[in-house]
């Protein structure tokens, strides 16, 4: 239990580091009240280079932290 927990605590770490390390997107819900239209808020973007692996990380980190999530819940029940 203890090695999990240590390794939940480095996720969630990695999580912080690597979600800071993205680029804004449109400068979020600013610009929905700054009078931008709904069509240009919710346009999909391809994101590019670095931005793709920083995205796939981030997505794999939090799939990896809702997983230990739950293992280590269904184990501190037993």
């Amino acid at each position: 239990m203890v090695v999990l927990n240590v390794i939940f605590m480095i996720v969630s770490v990695l999580i912080i580091i690597i979600t800071l390390l993205q680029s804004g997107k449109d400068g979020g819900l600013g610009g929905v009240i700054g009078g931008q239209s709904i069509a240009n808020t919710f346009a999909e973007k391809k994101e590019r280079g670095p931005e793709v692996v920083i995205s796939r990380i981030t997505f794999v980190l939090g799939v990896l932290f809702f997983t230990l999530a739950i293992v280590m819940h269904f184990l501190m029940m037993k």
